[in-house]
């Protein structure tokens, strides 16, 4: 058990049995164990680092929903090599259909399941697909899997996927199952949960969000130590009963005054919250989640060293190396599974360039850009816009007299008699 778990009272197997039933009284309890006395002050029952506790803290929660939620809003687009290696963008197929609008039978849009798998692998670390084909071999239908469910077994240097429905098991091959781990262990068939390995840091994000809601719901009160003359447990017992019924009388009553029982002194014990650095300790817990995912804190809403520029340089820095990794991991997954590892004429792959999908002149000016070098034909530009082409927009054009790359460069006449 770490000194974390200790301080904040917490455990992952069950409460043993002398903090189950305290007393003081009796010599075989440590009066020195700080996980006995930490129990004793009410910080609560012992909690689990799981899914459910990690997404309590809001960082974490943020930066789950930010990365999913754009890789799900990237464009995903289907596209064929012709002849000469030409790429084709296939718009009107059955797989670029599933890709971009219902995934499968049950009307679960391409969002759903590309946001949902991907928080599957940022909080238990993978996520597992199923691929449904028809008698052809041609995709039908995607079904996300409960991780939980799935167990991976390699055998004959063949790697076989187990899910597990109630009674019944069923056993999919590599190829039919997309898989998206975040971080593979070095046998490349387990993998590393970010919720058990970082454990520790996510379990002081929650006991931070705990205390802190534990404290002000008391009024902004901290744990109270009852000091009495010697008397028996009984009375000692009520009189502590008494003095908290009274503290939380009087915080609802909005009184500051406590009248206490004779020769009775209240004296704060635990957290100062102001002098151990609360709002310090969650903001380092921000800065640790942005660790964890490799994205500038800035996009965690933690403003508190942004700059105007060091804000502009984190905005590319999350689309180069934090998103990057995301797409390529998506991409060469989904290649290798739709299509076949022998494939090279089909693939799929990521519009990255819909993250500027609502900075209207960034992108109207980048096209610009590129239609004046005659790196893109006006009608490539429309078609990104989702805007019909128009004749004559088919032509690579370069600024300066903004004419066609094709026409002839017309040259001086010969000058007479030569």
């Amino acid at each position: 058990m770490s000194w974390i778990d200790s301080l904040f009272g917490r455990s992952r197997t069950a409460t043993p049995p002398e903090v189950r039933g305290l007393s003081y009284e009796n010599p075989s309890v440590s009066l020195s164990n700080v996980m006995n006395f930490m129990q004793s002050l009410q910080f609560g029952p012992g909690f689990d680092v799981n899914e459910e506790t990690a997404l309590s803290v809001p960082a974490i929660w943020c930066a789950v929903n930010f990365i999913s939620g754009n890789m799900a809003s990237l464009p995903l687009q289907q596209f064929q090599r012709d002849g000469d290696g030409t790429p084709v963008r296939i718009k009107d197929g059955r797989l670029a259909g599933i890709l971009s609008g219902t995934i499968n039978d049950d009307c679960l849009t391409s969002f759903k399941w590309r946001s949902a798998a991907t928080s599957q692998s940022m909080l238990g670390g993978r996520s597992f697909t199923f691929i449904e084909r028809n008698k052809a071999g041609a995709v039908i239908n995607l079904w996300l899997l409960e991780a939980s469910r799935v167990t991976i077994q390699r055998e004959d240097n063949r790697t076989r996927y187990i899910y597990r429905d109630g009674a019944r098991e069923v056993t999919y091959q590599a190829s039919e199952i997309i898989d998206l781990p975040i971080l593979l262990r070095s046998n490349l068939v387990a993998h590393y949960s970010p919720i058990t390995i970082l454990k520790d840091t996510i379990g002081m994000g929650v006991a931070l969000q705990q205390y802190a809601a534990r404290f002000f719901q008391n009024g902004g009160v901290p744990p109270m130590a009852l000091h009495i003359p010697l008397g028996s447990a009984a009375g000692n017992q009520r009189a502590a009963i008494d003095v908290e019924a009274a503290v939380r009388e009087a915080n609802v009553q909005g009184r500051n005054v406590l009248v206490l029982p004779m020769g009775a002194e209240l004296k704060p014990v635990g957290f100062d919250p102001e002098k151990n650095q609360l709002v310090e300790a969650q903001r380092f817990i921000v800065e640790q989640v942005a660790r964890m995912y490799q994205l500038p804190p800035v996009f965690l809403q933690d403003l508190s060293h942004g700059t105007y520029s060091n804000t502009e340089q984190q905005d590319i820095h999350v689309v180069k190396h934090t998103l990057g990794k995301w797409v390529q991991l998506w991409e060469t997954e989904l290649n290798a599974k739709l299509f076949g590892p022998r494939n090279t004429s089909m693939y799929v792959k990521f519009n990255v360039d819909g993250l500027l999908r609502g900075d209207f002149k960034t992108r109207s000016e980048g096209y610009s850009a590129a239609i004046q070098s005659g790196q893109m034909t006006p009608n490539e530009a429309r078609d990104k816009e989702d805007r019909p082409p128009k004749p004559g927009g088919d032509r690579l054009l370069i600024q300066g007299a903004t004419v066609a790359l094709e026409d002839p460069i017309p040259t001086d006449p010969a000058p007479a008699g030569a």
